[in-house]
């Protein structure tokens, strides 16, 4: 009976099949690493075909690489690694219990989200004004239109599916957000929010890739 009275109280976020909070966390690290490793594989097919075509048809993808906004291209690579600080800071906050900062800096980093978003909202309209949406009514005044609808196909799949991973990741800082304001986070526990910035730290790293790939295409001639 002593034993038992003197036993720690349980902790209701510790799973009962694990031993201990570390051994969660790094269990729900490892399934977040694995998930982000499928992801990768998903994305890196759509890469590979790009990749295969743009060696391929080198001067139509160059030609049709060339009627992207760089502009708004590079701002919203700048928004993104921006938004990437941001997070990185969150977690630092949520780990430390610093919760008012926590909150602020999942503010921002939503906020700088939703500005990447509107700017790929701003490029596809103006994709829309040029005919430049791969179907019925796509036109393309330079060379081998029927290659450059294949580019703006793979440019708007690419951009498309990561703009739904952002959707997804804005989703996932709002939880964190809500949870933020809820007192629910501690220095003894602050795993989701960790989780949520490898994912939103992924999402970024994907558009680091995409940017390139899609907007600097011989932006030389």
């Amino acid at each position: 009976m002593a034993d038992i009275a003197t036993a720690p109280p349980h902790d209701a976020r510790l799973q009962h099949h694990f031993d201990d909070p570390e051994q969660q966390r790094e269990a729900a690290t490892l399934g977040m690493w694995v998930f982000l490793a499928t992801e990768l594989l998903f994305f890196g097919g759509l890469f590979a075909a790009y990749m295969i075509y743009r060696v391929w048809y080198p001067e139509t993808f160059g030609d049709a690489s060339r009627t992207l906004d760089i502009t708004l291209g590079s701002v919203n690579t700048l928004v993104l690694i921006t938004s990437s600080l941001t997070m990185a800071f969150a977690v630092r906050a949520a780990s430390t219990g610093q919760r008012r900062q926590l909150l602020i800096l999942l503010a921002v980093t939503m906020m700088l989200g939703l500005v990447f978003l509107g700017i790929k909202g701003v490029e596809y309209h103006q994709k829309f004004v040029e005919h430049h949406i791969p179907g019925f009514g796509f036109h393309f005044e330079g060379t081998a239109p029927e290659r450059a609808n294949l580019f703006f196909s793979l440019y708007f799949a690419m951009t498309g599916l990561h703009a739904a991973h952002m959707i997804i990741g804005l989703g996932l800082l709002t939880v964190m957000f809500v949870m933020a304001a809820r007192g629910r986070f501690s220095v003894a526990w602050h795993t989701p929010v960790e989780l949520s910035g490898l994912y939103w730290h992924f999402v970024d790293i994907i558009w680091i890739f995409l940017f390139p790939l899609l907007y600097l295409v011989d932006r030389h001639k």
